[in-house]
C-alpha cells in the first residue's frame, strides 16, 4: 500500500508538473518579451542613458500592451564591453526567453549580440550600430536589423562633406584600432577620400586606453592637414582635440554619430562637423512633436542616441503588431517588409537589415549643434 502511495504521489507531481508546463507555453502566448541592451555605465554611458530613454518613451506610448500581448520588459547593461554584451544577451536569449531585443549601441557590443541573437531566433534592431557586420557577416544574420545607416553611407558622406564643402584636399585621419566602428570609418571615410581626389597625409591608430596622444599628433601636426577626421566617441574626441589644438593643429575636426553627446567638449569642439541621424531644428511634425515631448519629460533636448532608439521601438512594435503574435520568424518577417515613417525619416529595409534613409551634417557652433545639410543616400 505505501508502495502504490507513493507511486499514485509521483504521478500526480508528474502530472501537476506538465499542466504546469502547459499553462506556461499557454501564458507565453500572450505575452511579449523585450529586452534592452545599452552601456548604462561604463565610458559610454551617456549613450546608454539617452537610448533607455527613447525605448521607455516609445514602450510607453504603447501601453502594457502590442497586438494583445502583454509587455514584459527586461533591461541589461553591457558596459560597452564585448564581452559583457555575449553575457548579457546570452541571458536575455536563454534564461529570460525574450523574443525580441533593442541594441545595443556600439558596434563592438552590438556585433557579438547579433550572433546570439540569430542563434536563438531572437529579433534584434540596434538603434545605432553602424558598422555592416551587425547584420552580414559575411551571410546576412536574418533576425538582426538597424535603424541607422551604416558606415560605408557615413564615411562617404564625411568625406564628400570635406572634399567639396570644406575644400580640403588634404586630411588625417585617426581611430581606435580595436574598435570596430572608427576603424569601419576611418577606413570609408580614407577611400571615399582619395577616390575624390583627396590625399591622406595622416593615418594614425590609438588603444581604447590612451590618454596621450601627443606621438600621433607630432606627425600630423607636421603634415598640416586640411581637415583632421576623428571617428570616435565623445569622450575620446574631446580628449584628442584638446591635445590637437596643443599641439597647434588648427584644422577643423570632422566625425561621426559617435559625436552626439551633451557631454562633447563643445569649446574645444567648436567649428567641427559630424554626420549625424537627425536634426531637432528638423521642422517635420513629427520631429517636432518627439522633441517637445521628449524635452517635457527628460528637460533636455533629445540627441539621435535617444530618437534612433525611440524609432527602433516603434519599429519593432509595429512588426510585432502586423505579425499578431509573439512568433519571432513571424516579427522579422514583418519587419523585413515595413515602411514606416519615424523621427528619422521614413523607413523600410534592405536586403541586409539597413534602413534606405538620408543624413545630416551638423556642426559644433557657440555651445550647440547646427545643421548644415542633409545628405540622401
Amino acid at each position: 500500500m505505501k508502495r502504490i502511495a507513493v507511486l499514485a504521489l509521483v504521478l500526480l507531481l508528474a502530472a501537476t508538473m506538465v499542466f504546469s508546463v502547459v499553462g506556461c507555453k499557454k501564458e507565453d502566448k500572450n505575452v511579449i518579451r523585450i529586452g534592452l541592451i545599452a552601456p548604462m555605465t561604463g565610458d559610454a554611458s551617456t549613450f546608454g542613458t539617452s537610448t533607455k530613454n527613447g525605448f521607455t518613451m516609445a514602450i510607453e506610448e504603447a501601453g502594457t500592451t502590442v497586438a494583445g500581448l502583454t509587455i514584459q520588459l527586461f533591461f541589461a547593461d553591457d558596459r560597452n564591453d564585448a564581452t559583457e554584451a555575449v553575457n548579457v544577451a546570452t541571458k536575455l536569449a536563454t534564461q529570460d526567453k525574450v523574443h525580441a531585443i533593442i541594441g545595443s549601441v556600439s558596434s563592438k557590443c552590438s556585433i557579438p549580440v547579433s550572433e546570439v541573437a540569430e542563434a536563438n531566433k531572437v529579433v534584434q534592431i540596434t538603434p545605432t550600430s553602424t558598422n555592416p557586420k551587425v547584420t552580414l557577416d559575411p551571410e546576412r544574420k536574418t533576425f538582426v536589423f538597424r535603424a541607422c545607416f551604416i558606415d560605408p553611407f557615413q564615411g562617404t558622406v564625411g568625406a564628400k562633406f570635406a572634399l567639396d564643402n570644406l575644400k580640403a584636399k588634404k586630411a588625417a585621419v585617426m581611430f581606435d584600432q580595436g574598435n570596430d566602428y572608427t576603424i569601419g570609418l576611418a577606413n570609408f571615410f580614407k577611400e571615399a577620400f582619395v577616390a575624390g581626389g583627396g590625399v591622406i597625409v595622416g593615418w594614425e591608430a590609438y588603444g581604447k586606453d590612451d590618454v596621450d596622444f601627443s606621438a600621433q599628433l607630432t606627425k600630423i601636426a607636421a603634415a598640416k592637414p586640411d581637415v583632421l577626421y576623428l571617428p570616435d566617441y565623445y569622450n575620446k574626441v574631446s580628449l584628442i582635440g584638446q591635445q590637437a589644438r596643443q599641439k597647434g593643429i588648427k584644422a577643423p575636426f570632422l566625425g561621426g554619430d559617435g559625436w552626439d553627446s551633451s557631454e562633447l567638449d563643445f569649446a574645444t569642439m567648436d567649428g567641427g562637423y559630424f554626420t549625424n541621424h537627425y536634426s531637432a531644428g528638423d521642422t517635420r511634425p513629427i520631429v517636432v512633436d518627439w522633441v517637445a515631448k521628449y524635452t517635457a519629460k527628460y528637460d533636455a533636448t533629445p540627441d539621435s542616441l535617444a530618437t534612433l532608439a525611440y524609432d527602433a521601438t516603434k519599429l519593432l512594435l509595429k512588426a510585432i503588431e502586423t505579425a499578431g503574435s509573439n512568433d519571432t520568424t513571424a516579427i522579422r518577417d514583418a519587419l523585413q517588409g515595413i515602411s514606416l515613417d519615424v523621427v528619422s525619416g521614413r523607413v523600410s529595409f534592405d536586403a541586409d537589415g539597413n534602413p534606405t534613409k538620408a543624413a545630416v551634417i551638423l556642426q559644433i557652433k557657440d555651445g550647440k549643434q547646427v545643421y548644415v545639410a542633409t545628405v540622401s543616400p
